[in-house]
């Protein structure tokens, strides 16, 4: 399938000049602009979500534990909204490479970050979309009238992942736990051989597969005749924003994180680096070597970082006297090859997110979604821009159609602010909340790609006392 992805498709030139500095029209907020109806009865709304810095693994964060991370996202949720731990009902937090001390760390961090006993809290674990997946458990919650005011986030932790023994050495020290005399574990320690002490390394790999995410990635780049240049130059682009957003404070979402025992406070994501794209050419392959087009520079990188976020029934914010920033109006998840089609989420999910909203693409105002390949990115757009991708694979009639690029990843992406794995889901959603305010628009889109070639679709609308700080 991978190598006549592109027959017949129409070639779509995604370049985007990392100097032009787009000014929208202004758009005003009024009844003649299309309405997405409340399909829950409750307007649940999301009234704001906070981060810590996302800084690359290895970092200032090396020497902490993920729960920590988690711990400072949540106080710092609660001191930004200003709302009572004691009026949450319920968290759901989501990780994805778990540490086992903390294996609900939901608990965990929300015990750690003093909300009462008396608050339950589960982990969910969804690949790169976890965190959205805890938003949109919240929003069921809620639906079904089981609580009002939910806590959801996520935290990813990639300066200490878990290495196991191997799988001989784990049955030998299970063996020897079971041991009843000595001379039962020299009989067990008899069996020993070298090779029983090479660690399992994780890898970012796919279960079913086998396959890294940035081999496919290449595959996927190579199918759509996604270029070097052309990823290259996408990966400019994301830093060359992310930088502008940052020095124009619009990245409000952050909360300082002051580092344990010490005076040293981390106040901004540390990966947004605006290189040359001569330097980023010079790069080798770093997957599909010699002749990948895959790169550390146009791939996101690993990284450190939590988020969390507060969703509620509208009428509860109206107790509350809060002002929320968006109607969550509806999602999906979608599913599909986890082979050739892996990172191609985004592109299943629009359609039917957008068909069950009532809306088009042109109704769209502001697009955010998740960078985890630069070719990720431009083969999606170029998939959704396909009248045979869509008749082939998707079962539509015709192509999804192409977004506005000036509206698309404004303040950066995944590529230049970061990838917590779990965390990255509020990340989108905050960043659509506030870009609407500042943009004045009225619908955001969210949308990633997740490993087990799955995907998620959201559609959010600003809410009338929304405020971008």
């Amino acid at each position: 399938m991978a190598s006549n992805l592109l027959k017949n498709i129409v070639k779509l030139d995604t370049r985007v000049s990392v100097s032009q500095n787009v000014c929208l029209p202004i758009r005003c907020l009024s009844t003649a602009s299309p309405r997405v109806k409340d399909k829950t009865g409750k307007n649940i709304v999301f009234v704001d979500g906070v981060r810590t810095p996302f800084l690359l693994s290895g970092t200032d964060y090396a020497s902490l534990m993920p729960h920590q991370l988690a711990k400072e996202a949540l106080i710092g949720l609660m001191r930004k909204t200003n709302v009572p731990r004691e009026v949450v009902d319920y968290i759901v937090y989501g990780t994805v490479i778990q540490e086992v001390k903390t294996s609900n760390i939901g608990r965990e961090a929300a015990l750690a970050a003093g909300f009462p006993n008396s608050v339950p809290a589960h982990t969910v674990t969804m690949a790169c979309i976890s965190s959205n997946q805890g938003i949109t458990t919240g929003i069921g919650l809620i639906a079904a009238g089981a609580y009002d005011v939910i806590v959801a986030g996520g935290v990813e932790f990639m300066s200490d992942v878990p290495i196991r023994h191997s799988r001989k050495m784990r049955s030998l020290l299970l063996r020897a736990n079971k041991a009843k005399t000595p001379l039962d574990k020299l009989k067990l320690l008899s069996t020993f051989r070298p090779d029983f002490l090479l660690p399992e390394l994780p890898a970012v790999a796919e279960f079913s597969s086998g396959e890294t995410m940035g081999f496919s990635a290449d595959r996927l780049a190579a199918s759509f005749k996604v270029s070097r240049e052309e990823q290259d130059q996408y990966a400019v682009r994301s830093h060359t924003m992310a930088k502008e957003a940052q020095d124009n404070g619009y990245l409000t979402d952050i909360v300082p994180f002051r580092l344990p025992n010490s005076s040293k406070v981390i106040e901004k994501d540390n990966g947004i680096r605006v290189s040359p794209i001569d330097k980023l050419a010079k790069l080798k392959a770093a997957f599909v070597k010699p002749h990948g087009t895959v790169t550390a520079a146009n791939s996101s990188f690993l990284t450190d970082g939590a988020s969390a976020c507060l969703i509620m029934t509208e009428e509860k914010a109206k107790q509350l006297g809060l002002k929320p920033k968006l109607y969550l109006r509806d999602f999906t998840y979608v599913a599909q090859d986890p082979i050739d089609q892996l990172l191609l989420g985004p592109t299943y999910a629009t359609p039917k997110v957008l068909e069950k909203a009532g809306l088009s693409v042109n109704d769209i105002d502001v697009w955010e979604v998740h960078e985890a390949f630069a070719g990720q990115i431009l083969a999606n757009l170029k998939a959704m821009d396909s009248d045979w991708f869509a008749q082939k694979y998707m079962n539509r009639k015709s192509k999804v159609g192409i977004p506005d690029l000036s509206k698309w990843n404004k303040w950066g992406g995944s590529l230049s602010i970061g990838h917590p794995f779990a965390a990255t889901g509020v990340r989108l959603t905050v960043h659509t909340a506030n870009r609407l305010v500042r943009e004045d628009g009225q619908f955001g889109l969210i949308a990633a790609c997740a490993a087990g070639g799955q995907g998620v679709g959201m559609i959010v609308e600003r809410h009338p006392d929304a405020t971008a700080l």
